[in-house]
């Protein structure tokens, strides 16, 4: 019997990717979408023709709950830092007495303490750098100050009972071109590559010696799919509650490096007129981009070992320095240039 699914984020770049890969592999699970407007639902209906549309947003706790108290499983790919949606998805399913599975994307913004602007710029230490499985316990008891994420996490992980089975997947800088019926675009390296158009000269924070890993949003789609074909086998060949903590990443960069390959392109193309770095201060930076001191200028290091090893996951497409070409073409266009 196909299974039952609500998903949120549909019409983003992450939801609007995993969904049609899951889609393609599996046309016969019954599938309905949270969507916002009627705009948006047309979109996701041309492509998606046999989704139900739920009318609603992360704020609609009424709409959630019902959709929630139908499936089988819950795809979260919305906002995961919107606290309401995660205790609506939770309070629904807990309430249920059937057994559920709920796959929450969180994100490797969790790994930093932000709190902590002098660390941004520089090189990773060994103890800033994080295995799903082996530093699982560390990773799922930071408090909730200075660590993004983790107050979403807490009500995911803590807020359900022994019968809702969930899984938290954390991204790390996603890029690539995105397949869903909206947005098919990610945030960091398009907004550095917007901003440095836009300053006519490429920066850094704070020199930009940190580090990030990467994962191509198709990649991430992949993982996204395995996870929700183990809950449609009633969760075997996955680790669930406690456990379910999955890394994405394929690989690593320093900021520096990416930043200085925009620029290098930019000046090629004559969008700017040089390739030198301004290394800025991350007070400096978020006077006109108010979340990139954390965004381009802390460290995020893990190794997804879970995912290889549970679910046979291997992420395979090209590196996030090939795909700064078709950026700068998107961006260049964004500004008239």
């Amino acid at each position: 019997m196909a299974p039952k699914i609500f998903a949120t984020g549909a019409t983003g770049f992450i939801g609007g990717t995993a969904l049609d890969t899951i889609i393609k592999a599996h046309p016969e699970y019954e599938i309905t979408a949270l969507v916002r407007d009627k705009a948006k639902a047309e979109k996701v209906k041309a492509q998606f023709p046999n989704v139900r549309i739920a009318f609603g947003d992360l704020d609609s706790a009424d709409v959630i709950k019902e959709e929630c108290s139908k499936v089988d499983i819950v795809l979260h790919f919305a906002d995961c830092d919107h606290v309401p949606s995660a205790n609506a998805i939770t309070s629904a399913l807990a309430a249920n007495p059937k057994q559920t599975f709920l796959i929450h994307t969180s994100g490797s913004a969790i790994l930093p303490d932000v709190s902590k602007p002098e660390l941004f710029g520089t090189p990773v230490t060994e103890e800033e750098s994080y295995n799903d499985v082996t530093d699982i316990e560390k990773i799922t008891t930071w408090p909730i100050d200075g660590h993004l994420h983790r107050d979403v996490d807490v009500v995911v992980i803590q807020g359900t009972p022994e019968h809702v089975k969930t899984a938290v997947v954390c991204p790390c800088t996603i890029y690539g071109q995105g397949t869903g019926p909206v947005n098919r675009q990610s945030l960091q390296v398009p907004q550095l590559t917007l901003e440095t158009l836009k300053r006519g000269k490429g920066f850094t924070v704070n020199g930009g010696k940190n580090t990030w890993n990467q994962v191509h949003v198709r990649d991430l789609a992949d993982l996204y799919l395995k996870l929700t074909e183990a809950a449609a086998k009633g969760g075997e060949g996955a680790d669930w509650n406690e456990q379910g903590y999955y890394f994405a990443e394929n690989g690593e960069f320093l900021w520096g490096d990416i930043a200085a390959l925009i620029a290098k392109k930019a000046k090629a193309r004559g969008l700017i007129k040089t390739d030198e770095l301004d290394h800025l201060s991350h007070e400096e930076v978020i006077k006109f981009k108010p979340f990139g001191a954390i965004a381009w200028g802390t460290n995020s290091k893990g190794t997804a070992q879970r995912a290889r090893e549970r679910l046979g996951w291997k992420p395979t497409r090209e590196p996030i320095e090939d795909t700064i070409d078709a950026v700068l073409d998107d961006q260049a266009k964004v500004l008239g240039l």
